[in-house]
């Protein structure tokens, strides 16, 4: 009986780990996207003149993450 205490105790430890790794790195992409976000306004606000450019240069980032890191394949079930 001692033997099934310690595997639960190692998967749930296992579980917790894992629910802090993947939350952390979601809270860390969160606040990388609201600074891009922010200085794009930032730089808008500058200089209007060059909104187009840095909006297309925004969105091909997020195309690049969503395309590398895309975080929709989890709901399929394909990682």
């Amino acid at each position: 009986m001692d033997n099934v205490t310690q595997i639960a105790q190692l998967m749930s430890s296992t579980v917790i780990a894992a629910g802090l790794v993947i939350g952390l790195g979601g809270a860390g992409a969160a606040i990388g996207f609201g600074l891009l976000g922010g200085k794009f306004l930032e730089s808008s606000a500058r200089q209007p003149e060059l909104t187009n450019m840095l909006q297309t240069k925004m969105f091909v980032a997020v195309g690049f993450l969503l395309l590398y890191a895309n975080p929709f394949l989890g709901a399929l079930g394909l990682k």
